[in-house]
């Protein structure tokens, strides 16, 4: 019989001095993975600010994009298969800014060839760097102020699909995080959920191929300041879409 205590009293040694993988943690690793859900989608619904920037797979194209997000407006890239551009928002206030070459092929603005006119070339060089103030009657209004809205960005991104589970822990940069994950096989989603301190969500992976974006600075303000009056110059005419 003292060999068999001996063992059981050896196992339950190594038991409990097992690593904790939820030692020094902020404790939602514990949880059940929808909680996990919840808590990291809570702090996202809190926060003042974040920066996104990762790749968004759309029925219209594929988006890259790199912007830092509040409440009162947003500043950043957005870049896709044809263009990059920047955009600026301070309030209702849309600003974009893009290089030479985007406003040269802009839509409607070339001869039947698909080459610029002269006027074009002339009228694009002046625009080149300089900020177009886009009119919120223009149609792309709504779509380029979509990139710079955070609320309507993290809501219509951090949703996952189908039952939620637990994935793997990993380092999104030097942060510990636990995954949660839509569908056996993360098929609806993957989600990357702070260990340390508020439980943000880090990353997340659009499920079929949609893209994955990183988010951080989360809660770092930065300032947002309409563009000087000589940097603005008026487009003339319909901005033009920026499917991609």
């Amino acid at each position: 019989m003292l060999p068999v205590a001996l063992c059981v009293g050896l196992a339950a040694a190594l038991t409990a001095c097992a690593e904790d993988p939820d030692e020094g943690t902020n404790g939602v690793g514990r949880l059940p993975a929808k909680e996990i859900e919840g808590k990291a989608r809570a702090a996202a619904d809190a926060a003042a600010s974040v920066r996104l920037a990762g790749t968004l797979v759309s029925k219209s194209g594929t988006y890259t994009l790199n912007m830092r997000l509040k409440a009162q407006g947003a500043t950043g890239s957005v870049t896709t298969r044809k263009s990059t551009f920047e955009l600026l928002r301070v309030g209702d206030a849309l600003f974009m800014k893009a290089g030479a070459t985007f406003w040269r092929h802009a839509e409607g603005s070339t001869e039947e060839s698909g080459e610029p006119t002269e006027a074009d070339i002339e009228a694009a060089d002046k625009l080149d760097g300089k900020y177009v103030k886009v009119p919120q009657d223009d149609p792309s209004y709504k779509q380029l102020r979509g990139f710079t809205e955070m609320n309507v960005l993290l809501k219509g991104l951090l949703v996952l699909h189908g039952e939620v589970q637990k994935g793997n822990r990993e380092k999104v940069g030097r942060v510990r995080t636990i995954e949660v994950a839509g569908g056996r096989h993360g098929e609806g989603g993957t989600l990357a959920v702070s260990l340390e301190g508020t439980p943000f969500p880090l990353r997340f992976a659009r499920g079929g191929g949609g893209g994955v974006v990183v988010l951080s600075d989360w809660n770092k303000d930065f300032p947002l300041t309409e563009p000087a009056k000589e940097d603005i110059l008026d487009y003339g005419r319909q901005l033009p879409r920026t499917s991609g």
